[in-house]
């Protein structure tokens, strides 16, 4: 005759305060970014409104900027031997694209902040840096789409023919993307203080406009006013232009390459301590 034994006694769960949940920790900052990411990306793509403009303005920005520009009947600046003013002012183009493309990551944040979504966070166990982050790399993901549209049409319908090769263009683009992701961790700062979508944009308006024409995007250097010369020399714009420009067409100013480098990941950084510090406040 056997004996059966007793079940061997489940392990106690884990006792709480009388009248409370369990506590849940959250997932690590990692998927919370990851997840936030998805979501915005998601939205973004299933708005039609968002995707026609995202595409029409790289574009605009390309025809406008090199067709009109260039048939003003105005003799052309001096540029290097064997470079025309499309190879000259696409980097240029690029850059500016990116800025632009860096506000809408600030705006993302604030239209977040208006819909609800952060006080709804705020209420769970997800990092307060989460949101930003997934923010940053969603414009990320839009600046890199709209690089590789203007590259495309240039070399395709404009013959825009770069003399540094495949290797140097994609550095090129890539120093574009980077420039677009500091500047949008300063929108994302610049939303998360302000959180209005009106003085983000006239923020934008007054500091990129008058930089880019303040630098060697459109006019080398040289040729500016003095006055207007001095500015663009000190101008942290001309120096992403001028690196993005030299690796694109294999003329002088690589030597701008790394202080735009440390520039942009100088804005980055101070633009992430002030977008949590931003974010933290009470809504």
């Amino acid at each position: 005759m056997t004996t059966q034994l007793p079940p061997a006694p489940r392990p106690a769960a884990p006792r709480t305060p009388a009248g409370t949940a369990p506590v849940f920790g959250g997932t690590s900052l990692p998927a919370q970014i990851r997840i936030l990411t998805g979501r915005s990306l998601r939205a973004m793509v299933t708005d039609p409104g968002i995707v026609l403009f995202g595409l029409i303005q790289p574009v605009v920005i390309l025809f406008v900027l090199t067709q009109v520009f260039s048939k003003m009947g105005m003799p052309p600046p001096p540029l290097p031997e064997g470079v025309s003013y499309l190879d000259y002012v696409l980097p240029a183009i690029l850059v500016d694209n990116a800025a632009q493309s860096a506000m809408q990551s600030g705006v993302g944040l604030v239209e977040d902040q208006k819909n609800g979504m952060v006080a709804r966070l705020r209420s769970l166990p997800v990092h307060p840096g989460a949101l930003p982050a997934a923010r940053s790399l969603v414009g990320l993901v839009r600046a890199t789409v709209q690089v590789l549209i203007i590259m495309v049409l240039a070399i395709t319908v404009l013959g825009y023919s770069p003399n540094g090769g495949a290797a140097e263009l994609a550095l090129s683009a890539g120093l574009t993307v980077f420039i677009s992701f500091s500047l949008g961790w300063a929108f994302i700062a610049a939303g998360a203080w302000l959180r209005r979508a009106e003085p983000l944009q006239n923020l934008a308006l007054i500091v990129i406009f008058p930089l880019m024409f303040a630098s060697s995007a459109y006019v080398p250097v040289a040729d500016l006013p003095d006055w207007l010369a001095a500015v663009a020399s000190v101008n942290p714009l001309t120096y992403a232009i001028d690196a993005s420009r030299a690796l694109a067409l294999d003329v002088p100013g690589l030597d701008h390459a790394i202080p735009s480098v440390l520039i942009s990941a100088v804005i980055a950084v101070l633009g992430m301590v002030a977008a949590l510090r931003g974010f933290r406040r009470p809504l």
